[in-house]
C-alpha cells in the first residue's frame, strides 16, 4: 500500500517511520538539529512548494516535506492499515 503525500509523490507505507507537524516540532532542538543533517547529507524531498509546507514525513531512506497536514496524512495511513487488515482476513 502506498501513502500520497501531495502532488505526485507517493511511499509505501510500510517505510514510513513517522508523520510529523512541522510548526509544533520547531521549538525542539533535536528536532531542529535532525532536519538540518538530513538537508546536509541530501536526505529531504519537497513535496510542492517550501512556502506551503505543513509536515514531515520520515522514511527508512529519505524525508519528505509535505504540504498536506500531519493528521491527514495520519488519518490516509491509518485507512490504508485498515484496508490490508480487510484484505489479509479475507
Amino acid at each position: 500500500m502506498f501513502l500520497h503525500l501531495g502532488g505526485d509523490t507517493s511511499v509505501y507505507l510500510r517505510e514510513v517511520v513517522g508523520i510529523f507537524d512541522l510548526d509544533s516540532t520547531k521549538e525542539s532542538s533535536a528536532t531542529k538539529e535532525f532536519l538540518e543533517i538530513a538537508k546536509d547529507e541530501g536526505l529531504i524531498c519537497v513535496v510542492g512548494t517550501e512556502d506551503k509546507i505543513k509536515s514531515f514525513i520520515i522514511t527508512k531512506e529519505k524525508v519528505y516535506y509535505s504540504p498536506i497536514s500531519s493528521i491527514t496524512l495520519q488519518k490516509r495511513a491509518l485507512n490504508m492499515l485498515d484496508l490490508e487488515d480487510e484484505i489479509e482476513e479475507q
